[in-house]
């Protein structure tokens, strides 16, 4: 009883057979060829056998060999050469040579890391210490770092931390060729740096638009991390728009991506699957100074228009709206007429800024630029730093719960007066001492001429004792505009705003000093 089974597939498999061969036999019949059908149903069913036994394939990956054979040549390797006095500082600072060191990280980092746990490394290229093993030892007062052609005669494109303090620097090009470059200029907000050398014929990488870019689409760098010269890796757009924590680089929109970038890698170009530049890699987010999956590339757009800027000008101009901006607090929705966290909070306006003129206010949320809406605060200032100064802007902002537009002529862009920290200074003998932490007394005729108050306009700061308040920004010498939404304009009228405010209450005080209009938001201890 166990054999018939058998016996029945093997009689199953020769009738099954049997009426395919007759099949075929009857068309080869047509022809003649009987020899040949046996032959025919042998490679059929050897066809079948094989298309039955290979499976499809899920997913199709790229293959970027085309792409590298194209690219490659353009990709440079870049040496900056420091003074004596950079090399001198680097050898002190830098870790001594070990013996027995195998290479590994002792959980010592490097210089000044202890410090700073997590934050944004651009890539200096100064390998060697613990974490950076390198295939050789580096020379002393040298950083390396990547760039690519961008046109025959010689233009190249680096970052600018690559060659910062640079007294010479060397363009290694595939050829093996090395060659002096010129650093015709730089920019640092954005972290761009344009190179000359003096060749001919050279291949050049073409340009693509990083504004097409969509989170999930393929990417690929090529540099040199650790000094292994035109390193191919490649990964996917991870998200677009990135801020960076560091705040002179505010008008970069980041690429965000997980392509493996590494010391070295810096200067070096991001391409789409065409082979085009989308962005430059400057960035990745670590604690321990080398690839954690996250980093982060200038998109190509922002470095060219600061290129372009230097060919004509020899330096980079950027628009200027004069506001310090912040993201909208959850608490803040039902005042300001929000149903979603959306748009800039305006802290302060500049005096005599852009915004100023155009009539924006403290407290205004700006939600669109120029027809682009603003989804985060950080949206607005590569925005505005794009365009330049004198340009025309539309911002449409939303003011009391009701939507208005303002027309804006943008200034230039002037760190110094953005950064300013100068205050209205002197102690005057406290007048009124209140449970908020501040005291306060009238302004005086000067401060009130060199700020603009009219009479009866304000209250100036003339001590602080809430150190929260000091935290948030208040100095001694500000005037105090508002309490809440009230107008002050009398020690009287500051007392009375502030008495029914207790603890764990917020403390909203809209101030003025000879910079700028601001809000100071605090709770109370």
């Amino acid at each position: 009883m166990k054999t018939l089974p058998r016996i029945a597939i093997v009689f199953s498999s020769f009738a099954l057979a049997g009426l395919i061969f007759v099949e075929m036999h009857g068309q080869a019949a047509a022809v003649g060829e009987g020899s040949t059908t046996v032959a025919t149903l042998a490679q059929a069913l050897a066809a079948q056998s094989a298309a039955s036994s290979a499976p499809a394939p899920l997913v199709n990956l790229p293959d970027f060999t085309g792409l590298v054979e194209h690219a490659g040549p353009a990709v440079v390797n870049i040496e900056a050469k420091m003074g004596s006095a950079k090399a001198q500082q680097m050898t002190q600072t830098a870790p001594q040579d070990d013996p027995n060191d195998d290479g590994q990280d002792d959980g010592s980092g490097a210089p000044g890391q202890d410090d700073m746990p997590e934050f944004f490394r651009r890539f200096f290229g100064q390998p060697g210490g613990p974490g950076f093993p390198m295939p050789q030892q580096p020379r002393r007062g040298t950083s390396f770092g990547s760039g690519f052609i961008i046109s025959a005669d010689g233009y190249l494109l680096t970052n600018r931390h690559v060659i910062d303090g640079a007294d010479q620097v060397i363009v290694h090009l595939s050829d093996r060729r090395g060659l002096k470059a010129k650093v015709i200029g730089s920019d640092a907000a954005a972290d761009v740096a344009l190179l000359k050398i003096d060749a001919g014929n050279l291949p050049v990488l073409s340009l693509g638009d990083s504004g097409h870019l969509k989170p999930g689409q393929w990417v690929v760098a090529i540099g040199s991390p650790f000094g292994f010269d035109h390193s191919v890796t490649a990964g996917v757009v991870s998200g677009l728009g990135r801020p960076s924590i560091d705040r002179s680089q505010q008008y970069v929109p980041f690429i965000q991506t997980d392509v493996a970038i590494n010391p070295g890698n810096s200067g070096g170009p991001l391409m789409n699957t065409r082979g085009e530049v989308v962005g430059i890699n400057s960035q990745i987010f670590s604690n321990s100074g080398g690839y954690m999956g996250v980093s982060f590339a200038i998109p190509i757009e922002v470095a060219m228009n600061a290129v372009r800027q230097i060919k004509e000008t020899g330096h980079v101009t950027r628009g200027q709206l004069g506001v310090v901006i912040r993201d909208v607090q959850s608490e803040e929705l039902g005042d300001l007429g929000l149903n979603r966290q959306a748009g800039a909070f305006v802290q302060s306006v500049q005096n005599n800024s852009a915004a100023a003129k155009a009539g924006i206010q403290v407290g205004d949320v700006i939600t669109e630029f120029n027809g682009r809406e603003i989804d985060n605060s950080s949206d607005l200032p590569p925005m505005v730093g794009a365009m330049a100064p004198g340009a025309h802007a539309e911002v449409e902002l939303l003011r009391g719960g009701k939507t208005m537009k303002v027309s804006v002529v943008l200034s230039a862009l002037d760190a110094s007066v953005a950064n300013s920290t100068q205050r209205l200074g002197g102690q005057a003998p406290p007048s009124s001492s209140t449970a908020v932490g501040v005291t306060v007394e009238p302004v005086d005729s000067k401060t009130r001429s060199q700020l603009g108050l009219n009479a009866g306009q304000g209250v100036r700061v003339a001590r602080i004792s809430n150190p929260l308040l000091a935290q948030a920004g208040l100095s001694v010498g500000d005037v105090i505009l508002q309490v809440g939404k009230t107008p002050v304009g009398s020690v009287a009228d500051f007392e009375a705003a502030v008495k029914p405010l207790k603890s764990g209450d917020r403390l909203r005080l809209m101030t003025r000093n000879q910079d700028s209009t601001g809000l100071i938001t605090v709770t109370l201890p």
